[in-house]
């Protein structure tokens, strides 16, 4: 304890800048966090309210619905679709694809640029702090040498220990945002695939909307108005024997 003490106070001009990137990193990951937890949605949730509203209010209704949603998928990339539904299914997947591109992926990859920076500079940072250290003992030991004072030159040791905090700190830092940056990575492209998904189903709502409102009601109705058909069936059966 006593040698992280005299590295956090002692050599604080080592310390400090290591300290300070550690406390930005964290910093970048939980608003990267905060971030991601804001740009999903429950697409299970809110495909069913939105395919009612879209029944039964129409486009207009539907846009103003996902205005209000503050996931990515329903805010700008139904919005996209939706506001381009009038010129066809073609322009909807072009209006889709370029929302996609030029504001949903740059607003996905927010903030991992700088995450892996600081991930791939906190060790080379260390170590630079390191090599400054063990420098400047290598040279008081050789001082201490010159001048003769030989059992002096065992109490230049711990600072050798001392040197390596920086590189420990370094990868301190560094490990947990390179972890960081594979997991955002993973759910950026879970996120991608979503998208993909979502566009072809508010594809086909919209299209089966344009067709007749009533494709858009439920299967329970379907089964509902099925059954009532079938009734009548049954009882002209028992009429005929």
């Amino acid at each position: 304890m006593k040698a992280v003490y005299d590295f956090f106070v002692n050599e604080w001009y080592f310390s400090v800048p290591l300290v300070l990137m550690s406390l930005v990193a964290g910093a970048l990951v939980l608003w990267r966090l905060l971030l991601n937890n804001t740009a999903n949605t429950d697409m299970d949730d809110f495909l069913p309210v939105f395919q009612q509203t879209l029944r039964k209010g129409g486009v207009k209704a539907a846009v103003n619905l996902c205005k209000d949603e503050k996931g990515l998928i329903p805010n700008r990339l139904f919005v996209a679709g939706l506001e381009a539904a009038d010129q066809g299914a073609a322009a909807m997947r072009r209006s889709m694809a370029t929302e996609n591109e030029l504001e949903i992926v740059p607003r996905l990859h927010f903030l991992l640029a700088p995450i892996l920076a600081i991930a791939k500079i906190a060790t080379m940072v260390g170590l630079f702090f390191t090599v400054i250290s063990m420098i400047n003992t290598f040279n008081a030991i050789g001082e201490q040498a010159a001048s003769g004072k030989a059992k002096e030159i065992g109490g230049h040791a711990s600072k050798i220990g001392l040197a390596l905090f920086a590189t420990a700190l370094g990868l301190f830092t560094a490990i947990p945002l390179v972890f960081s940056h594979v997991l955002f990575k993973s759910w950026i492209a879970g996120f991608e695939i979503k998208v993909k998904s979502a566009s072809h189903k508010l594809i086909t709502l919209v299209t089966n909307y344009k067709k007749d409102p009533k494709l858009l009601d439920d299967r329970g109705e379907d089964d509902g108005d099925a059954d009532d058909d079938r009734a009548p069936r049954g009882k002209r059966k028992v009429t005929r024997g």
